[in-house]
């Protein structure tokens, strides 16, 4: 059998220029570009996840009820998602901008969660088949060809501004592009789940570690979800360093995604819970430091990046991987294993969003602006101290769930 590997680099890169910038980006543009508040993004971005509630175990049953015919569905999924972006940066609001921005981004993470389900779903049977550690090994290429593409997707706008071209008109163009070029790429491999029947939501939720594996994902995804959601505003306001982002959140990114395929071989050999608990604990000390950072610290600040970013390449390496392998034991066909948790990953995004942009404009601050130095101390607090505590949390659940090598 042809591994292929590639493929799935190549599509989780493009799922990945989906998710996470768009919670970097879309929020800045539309509170610089539109004046739309804080709150009320974060309003929008805590509703849509209340959607997903519904949306997301749909469309894993949906994703299982067509696996034969798999292919034609997620075509339409990335064209449709390509429209949503190009709607989302590359259109001014045909509607009231808050409205616009939910309707853009309502159709882009609907088709985002549709093809993650049917993603990850397709690698649970495809790593099944393969030999050795075929889980961790997938996931290795997956999870670093996700993390080139937040690099480049963070990156991109900084990189097309200086060319005179509209930053995020010119990133949206590119996305649709490349999703082209990945359905293409992955087509042949939608065919491994096809035959798999599924096994329902209750199975996975009656799985006590699978119910665990939920959980930790759950509040382990929350610091990244908050540090994502603040990061432009820590950078411009608290390090006062305008025109940074990009260089920095290529750091971060960059670090990940060249820390992922040690972290995968680190766990083929002494077991991926033993590794992440490792990386997770180091996480903790290197992002804590970014309290204490003020005006100017703009090296240290790269420094934490780059060891924070290599805790967080374990997170998207080996979480995902033990994940899958639960679930090729007990849901074989996965789709209602990762519909579940596709909606773990995105409503911590949405809690950030609901929780923390609202307490920021109520502390004063306002993005672009000079902030006093009670807003700025708000932000670094909510910036590094929550994630750490969370990350605790993640920490003491993932110690309490029983797992046995890596699966």
């Amino acid at each position: 059998m042809t591994e292929r590997l590639g493929a799935y680099a190549v599509f989780a890169g493009v799922l990945a220029a989906a998710g996470l910038p768009i919670y970097i980006h879309a929020p800045k543009v539309y509170v610089d570009q539109y004046g739309v508040s804080l709150a009320a993004l974060g309003g929008v971005l805590f509703a849509l996840r209340l959607f997903d509630v519904v949306q997301d175990p749909v469309l894993g049953w949906l994703a299982q009820a067509t696996r034969a015919r798999r292919g034609a569905g997620v075509a339409l999924a990335v064209a449709l998602m390509a429209v949503g972006m190009v709607g989302l940066f590359a259109i001014d609001p045909l509607l009231p901008p808050l409205w616009w921005f939910a309707g853009t981004l309502t159709l882009v993470f609907s088709c985002f969660s549709f093809l993650t389900i049917a993603f990850y779903s397709t690698g649970v049977a495809k790593a099944d088949a393969m030999a050795g550690q075929g889980h961790l090994r997938l996931a290795r290429w997956r999870e670093t060809g996700a993390l080139l593409g937040v690099c480049l997707a963070a990156l991109l706008p900084s990189v097309l501004e200086p060319l005179g071209v509209p930053p995020f008109a010119g990133f949206a163009a590119a996305f649709a592009v490349i999703c082209v070029l990945a359905a293409l790429v992955m087509a042949p491999e939608w065919g491994h789940s096809a035959a798999l029947p599924g096994t329902g939501f209750a199975l996975v939720l009656r799985d006590g570690v699978a119910l665990r594996l939920l959980l930790v994902a759950l509040v382990n995804a929350a610091p990244v979800a908050v540090s994502s959601t603040l990061f432009l505003f820590f950078v411009e306001s608290r390090l006062q360093a305008p025109g940074w982002e990009g260089p920095l959140l290529l750091v971060f990114f960059l670090s990940a995604a060249a820390a992922a395929p040690g972290w995968g071989v680190a766990a083929e050999r002494f077991g991926a819970k033993r590794v992440l608990l490792v990386a997770m604990v180091l996480s903790i000390g290197a992002f804590g430091c970014a309290l204490t950072l003020g005006a100017g610290d703009v090296w240290l600040f790269a420094l934490i990046c780059l060891a924070s970013g290599a805790t967080v390449g374990a997170d998207l390496t080996l979480l995902p991987a033990l994940f899958a392998a639960r679930m090729a034991r007990i849901s074989p066909a996965g789709a209602e294993g990762f519909a579940l948790w596709s909606f773990a990953s995105k409503f911590t995004l949405a809690f950030a969003a609901i929780a923390l942009l609202p307490v920021l404009e109520w502390q004063g601050f306002r993005s672009g602006e000079d902030n006093g130095e009670a807003a700025l101390r708000t932000l670094s607090l909510l910036y590094a101290g929550v994630p750490c505590l969370l990350k605790l949390v993640a920490i003491g659940l993932l110690v309490a769930t029983p797992i046995k090598g890596n699966a």
